[in-house]
């Protein structure tokens, strides 16, 4: 990667994004966990998740060891995860796929996300921008609730 293409990718609101994820600790117990890992550039993370009565999310918790690309990714899913059930995760999951995948396919409706756009032309980031999602449907799926 060239300076110049850095530069593109690390924006000023995608670094942002990166220092906002320790307002989502990942300590004490939680209910549900997951991990994910990238296996394009190692990237991980792992998520702890408190669902409410309905298998939703009430509360999440990160601990991430990414590049800037993957710790913005996770603020952006933090901020906007709670309420969401299993079957909203794993089709936003399904969604970022298939916009990484094909240029006519249509961004993501999660709220912020268009700030990891540039990533799009980085394939090398892509298994770093799709950790939270991953690591969420992981912890999701050990609930006996769909959600």
């Amino acid at each position: 990667m060239t300076a110049n293409s850095a530069g593109k990718l690390y924006t000023t609101e995608l670094l942002s994004l990166a220092t906002e994820l320790s307002g989502f600790p990942l300590t004490g117990d939680w209910a549900l966990a997951g991990k994910a890992r990238s296996r394009t550039c190692g990237s991980s993370i792992r998520i702890g998740i408190e669902p409410d009565g309905q298998g939703r999310i009430a509360r999440v918790g990160l601990a991430v060891t990414a590049c800037a690309v993957g710790q913005a990714a996770a603020t952006i899913f933090a901020r906007e995860a709670l309420g969401k059930g299993r079957q909203e995760i794993a089709t936003a999951l399904e969604e970022i796929e298939n916009w990484l995948e094909a240029p006519e396919v249509p961004a993501p409706q999660w709220p912020g996300f268009d700030a990891l756009y540039p990533a799009r032309a980085h394939p090398g980031r892509h298994g770093a921008l799709l950790l939270p999602w991953k690591a969420a449907v992981d912890a999701l799926c050990k609930a006996g609730n769909s959600g």
